[in-house]
């Protein structure tokens, strides 16, 4: 494994659907409020050093519905619009971009990518909620862009701990650096 080396002013923290209806999803193995608790640390330091803080939320009234074999379990349901809006305990701030998307991934439909590219952002430091879903999806999609990416596997969580924990031993290593939020921590300081 490599030294982590992060210059703060070319890093983006993008935190992906730490909003009012995914957390209440229960996800493993890190509960809820310890995902956030650690994106809350991220971005605490990623700000403070000059870098960028983006959340990501998904609009699930807007979602894209495709053909499936296994539809979203929110599929013809209208939910309230507090259930899109950012958790308050995730720490949004004045100066901090907000991306909503309307499917699994952050770059496919938004602006994230040319926002990250005006602002000469070239690694993303990528957590969030769900790991197999929204966080996946655009590590995936990113790394398609040619963006350097570091996942904080203590800052993520999924549906279930053998999802997360099978993503990030077989997958992510192949597309990014994984480290701890420690380790992350260690690397901005």
């Amino acid at each position: 494994m490599s030294q982590l080396v992060i210059d703060p002013r070319k890093t983006a923290l993008v935190a992906i659907d730490l909003q009012n209806a995914v957390l209440q999803m229960n996800p493993a193995p890190h509960a809820a409020a310890e995902v956030v608790s650690n994106n809350r640390r991220i971005s605490d330091v990623l700000r403070a050093k000059g870098g960028l803080v983006v959340w990501v939320r998904v609009d699930i009234n807007q979602a894209i519905r495709l053909p499936v074999d296994v539809p979203m379990p929110f599929e013809g349901k209208h939910l309230p619009s507090e259930l899109m809006e950012l958790a308050p305990s995730a720490g949004f701030q004045d100066g901090d971009l907000l991306i909503t998307k309307y499917h699994w991934g952050a770059f496919a439909g938004t602006p994230l990518e040319q926002q990250l590219r005006s602002r000469d952002i070239d690694t993303i430091i990528l957590t969030g909620i769900s790991t197999n879903a929204g966080v996946e999806s655009t590590l995936r999609q990113g790394t398609g862009l040619r963006f350097a990416f570091v996942v904080a596997e203590d800052a993520c969580s999924g549906r279930n701990a053998d999802e997360h924990r099978f993503a990030f031993q077989y997958i992510f290593p192949r597309l990014a650096r994984v480290r701890s939020v420690h380790e992350v921590l260690k690397a901005l300081a």
